[in-house]
């Protein structure tokens, strides 16, 4: 047989010679190197010896931790309003996720300067909201209200049946909703 194929068992020359010996390889298919190598033989031959592990102690390696400013912010974006109803959309080439577009009105009102940096989130906010980018926070509503809040929206269903069944109103409704017929309802 011409021998094991592994080259850490044998060399190129004994693999070759073992092939040459076996019939394999014919006299005049021989390699050109084979008669050199043959006539000038290395003093050590090059066999592959397993290298020795040394058993060194371990030294520590400080590798300092990375944090980017946007990172922080990704972080305080994320903590606040979480992932979003939505998956990311990484089929288009120019899609933008809700929070690198909080990243980057951030540092664009940071840069500025005329927002106080305890305000920068909520101004952040408000600024996406303007630009039609409704962000809500982890289990709730919306995190950035509109300015002009009715009162009556946030009324509960159960309270607005007492106060019709009982027939009175706040003030505050009076002056903010039409007066309604209490025949035309249910």
């Amino acid at each position: 047989m011409a021998g094991s194929r592994l080259e850490k068992v044998g060399t190129v020359f004994t693999r070759v010679r073992d092939l040459m010996r076996a019939g394999v390889i014919k006299e005049s298919q021989k390699p050109v190197w084979f008669d050199v190598y043959s006539a000038f033989r290395p003093k050590r031959e090059p066999v592959y010896v397993k290298p020795l592990r040394l058993s060194r102690r371990k030294t520590e390696e400080n590798v300092p931790e990375i944090f980017y400013k946007e990172d922080q912010i990704r972080a305080k974006f994320y903590e606040l309003y979480g992932n979003g109803p939505k998956a990311f959309d990484l089929t288009k080439t120019n899609f933008v996720s809700s929070c690198q577009r909080f990243v980057e009105k951030y540092s664009e009102l940071e840069s500025r300067g005329d927002v106080k940096p305890e305000m920068l989130l909520d101004e952040t906010a408000k600024a996406l909201l303007a630009d039609g980018i409704v962000l809500r926070r982890r289990g709730g509503g919306p995190a950035v209200a509109a300015e002009t809040h009715n009162p009556v929206l946030s009324m509960k269903l159960t309270d607005m049946l007492a106060e019709q069944q009982k027939g009175t109103r706040t003030p505050e409704e009076h002056t903010h909703t039409p007066s309604t017929d209490s025949s035309n309802t249910l």
